[in-house]
């Protein structure tokens, strides 16, 4: 099928709402490509997102944007990566009545990283509300917890003296557990500090789906919902042991790989700062199916904003408009993965660091409901708050702080690497009223199409939100671009260097 019969179908199922104008019908067509099946979710380092690298840098050779990389338009990131071999390691729950195998990503999980132990077997615990008087009776145990309110996922600590945790994981706010293979993957950098077997091991925590819950508390007189019930109550919960152990079995294989940074610049008549615009190139990849789909096609997460950039390059050149400073385009790869493309470049920038002098990160965006709210992150950090209501403002689009800052969201993109070197930066949520329709197909969003094969090509949106977000977008850097005084940290800001 060729790319303008796969356009014209992804818009044909995707459409919902108005016809799009013909900006937004370009930039459309950047989307369907860097998020049709044909690019396989550009996983990081897959010939998927290598796919993915050319028809970026093709689009912005055409733009006229010149090559920032260290190859052309590139910039190689060292990765290395630790994968759990979930087709060779096994977990089970054994008791006096028989054996129960659960199933790697569906049932429980682990992240695959360096130092994991190769087998671990050890009795279960529940941990209960309160911390033993004796703490050798969580010793050599393996200790079951319920989600803990406001605790990241994965990130439950082991408990003093026990061999490794279970965590439950939460079914509260807007992000459902997602179980698809590429959680069995870790990367690094590779010149990062190597984790060690015993510092791997202490940390050791499995998460188990809560829809399954009830196989952990199995003939322990003990039921998942009575003790989320009393949770919920704020009443303590019981400590007690279960009858069963733990044993598991656990196969990883590492490797060095390389991904592409994409760098490209628009020099605008003051060739020394730069207004660095940046989204993220990779996905997920293949994962476990959904409906027959294995592809993570990552559309809203992050193509479309890619596709913005392509798109505002395109603007710019066809225009002819030269901006006061000069524009920085970063598409990195490796955010799934932890942040490491937009890491690496900010640890080796190809242009210097003093001066670049802001950063508007795209992601956490989806064009579903109308635009009327945008959730700015880092508000009150820098003067960037101040710019972005000027431009807001007249387009009748209200700018708050974020209202979920438990979920943290500002440490989760790529504007976070530009903030801890001392590089104002942002990035924004679509953003609604407290219980209003708009928040419903929010929530539904995430419960239904985050992080899974749903977020494709083929989804509804609505093409006025998208275009209106793009035209803030391009008033934004353009505003910030031309500006007299560059923007800057606010005093008492935690990220001033």
């Amino acid at each position: 099928m060729t790319l303008h019969r796969f356009a014209a179908l992804g818009l044909c199922c995707a459409l919902f709402a108005t016809e799009p104008n013909d900006a937004t019908k370009r930039w459309w067509s950047h989307v369907v490509a860097l998020g049709s099946d044909a690019m396989e979710g550009r996983d990081t380092g897959s010939a998927g997102h290598q796919r993915a690298e050319r028809y970026v840098t093709m689009q912005f050779e055409r733009a006229g944007l010149k090559p920032a990389g260290e190859s052309g338009y590139l910039q190689s990131v060292p990765l290395h990566v630790v994968r759990l071999q979930t087709d060779q390691s096994t977990v089970e729950l054994v008791r006096a009545s028989g054996t129960t195998k659960l199933q790697l990503l569906r049932q429980i999980t682990v992240a695959a990283r360096a130092g994991l132990p190769e087998s671990i077997e050890a009795p279960l615990i529940f941990a209960g509300s309160d911390a033993p008087a004796d703490p050798a009776e969580l010793r050599d145990k393996i200790v079951v917890q319920l989600p803990h309110a406001g605790a990241v996922r994965g990130a439950a600590p082991t408990r003093t003296g026990a061999v490794a945790t279970i965590s439950i994981d939460s079914t509260a706010g807007p992000e459902p557990p997602r179980w698809p293979v590429a959680y069995s993957v870790a990367m690094t950098l590779r010149d990062a500090e190597p984790v060690t077997r015993q510092a791997a091991a202490a940390g050791l925590n499995f998460r188990f789906n809560p829809a399954f819950a009830d196989l952990l508390f199995e003939g322990s007189g003990h039921s998942y919902k009575e003790l989320m019930d009393l949770q919920a109550a704020g009443k303590p919960l019981p400590r007690f042991t279960i009858p069963a152990t733990f044993k598991a079995t656990l196969k990883t294989t590492a490797a060095d790989l390389a991904s592409n940074n994409i760098i490209a610049t628009l020099p605008g008549a003051d060739p020394v700062e730069y207004v660095v615009v940046s989204a993220h190139l990779d996905g997920y990849g293949f994962g476990e199916p959904w409906n027959g789909d294995r592809i993570y096609n990552g559309a809203f997460d992050d193509a479309a904003y890619v596709a913005t950039l392509i798109d505002m390059a395109q603007r710019l050149h066809e225009s002819g408009t030269k901006l006061k400073r000069s524009l920085l385009f970063c598409v990195v790869t490796a955010e799934e993965k932890g942040l490491f493309g937009s890491k690496y470049f900010a640890a080796h920038p190809t242009v210097p660091k003093d001066q670049m002098v802001a950063n508007i990160n795209l992601d956490q965006l989806r064009p579903i409901f109308p635009l009327k709210t945008l959730t700015m992150l880092a508000i009150d950090e820098s003067t960037l708050g101040d710019t972005v209501r000027q431009v807001a403002g007249p387009m009748g689009i209200r700018i708050q702080p974020d209202p979920e800052p438990e979920r943290g969201l500002l440490r989760r993109s790529d504007h976070y690497s530009f903030m801890q070197i001392g590089v104002p930066a942002t990035g924004f949520i679509f953003g609604y009223e407290p219980g209003s329709p708009d928040e419903a197909v929010y929530r539904r969003w995430y419960a239904e199409r985050y992080h899974s094969p749903a977020d494709d090509i083929n989804q509804p949106w609505v093409p006025e939100a998208a275009a209106k977000f793009n035209d803030f977008f391009n008033r934004l850097v353009a505003t910030l671009a031309n500006a007299p005084e560059k923007p800057h940290w606010k005093p008492g800001s935690t990220f001033a260097k």
